[in-house]
């Protein structure tokens, strides 16, 4: 399968799809272009009967930094229109398993698009943080709706409200992910588990992953939606332009003249 972007590429090995996020001189930080071809994949092998599973990865040493400020600050991530959104409902609705091998930064929808997965192995170097707060932005992908249900609200206010970094190790305890593994080790456990998944009987996998869902599917759903509508407006905002131009000088944001 292959997609007009070079910087997400695919193959698909024994009924496996496996997809990599392939950016590393920018920390794999997603552009708009990613995102289309993210969901064009996605979208695609939810139909295709020769993909029975899905390994999602970054390069060597990083998942995703998250998304490109560039695109965000340039105003085009708005509207359910948008490739980020597109990329969010194809994940969401996916039918199949999908499977991901963290090693690295997994930052903002680097850790959020985890709860969407339905298994994660993290290599011991990969570290998570949800900046949103940080950038002038609130929460997304419903990580208000699911981090509370893993983990509590106390914890999940931690995590969202003081953009908190976690290793590997407290992202397994929290639910975030299956295990915590040898660095070099999470993508071989994610191929394994999806090779293992794509053996199965395919419909019983697939009903097994709706039953699963079931219960969160429509909330989940709507609050995907209800975020999406908060976040493009934090994208207007002054306080997110002040993060994002402070991030990208290198200097602390300042946000005391804000009310």
């Amino acid at each position: 399968m292959q997609t007009p972007c070079a910087e997400i590429q695919s193959q698909v090995t024994g009924r496996v799809l496996e997809i990599t996020i392939n950016r590393p001189e920018r920390k794999n930080a997603l552009t708009m272009a990613m995102y289309s071809a993210l969901a064009e994949l996605l979208n695609g092998a939810a139909g295709n009967i020769e993909v029975r599973a899905v390994v999602l990865s970054g390069t060597e040493g990083v998942f995703t930094s998250g998304n490109d400020l560039t695109d965000f600050l340039g105003g085009s991530a708005s509207g359910e229109e948008s490739p980020v959104f597109q990329f969010m409902v194809a994940l969401y609705n996916f039918p199949k398993p999908v499977v991901a091998a963290i090693n690295g930064p997994a930052v903002g929808i680097g850790t959020t698009m985890l709860l969407h997965c339905d298994m994660a192995f993290a290599g011991d170097d990969a570290m998570f943080q949800m900046p949103f707060v940080d950038l002038g932005l609130c929460p997304e992908y419903a990580s208000s709706y699911f981090l509370p249900r893993l983990m509590g609200h106390v914890k999940a206010s931690e995590l969202l409200l003081l953009g908190k970094k976690f290793g590997a190790d407290e992202a397994a305890e929290l639910g975030i992910c299956n295990a915590a593994v040898p660095a070099n080790e999470a993508l071989d456990r994610a191929r394994a588990a999806a090779a293992e998944l794509a053996k199965k009987a395919p419909e019983a996998v697939r009903l097994t992953k709706q039953l699963l869902r079931q219960g969160t599917h429509t909330t989940g759903m709507e609050v995907i939606e209800r975020e999406a509508g908060y976040f493009r407006e934090r994208l207007a905002s002054e306080e997110f332009k002040e993060a994002a131009t402070a991030f990208m000088e290198k200097r602390p944001a300042d946000f005391s003249r804000f009310e």
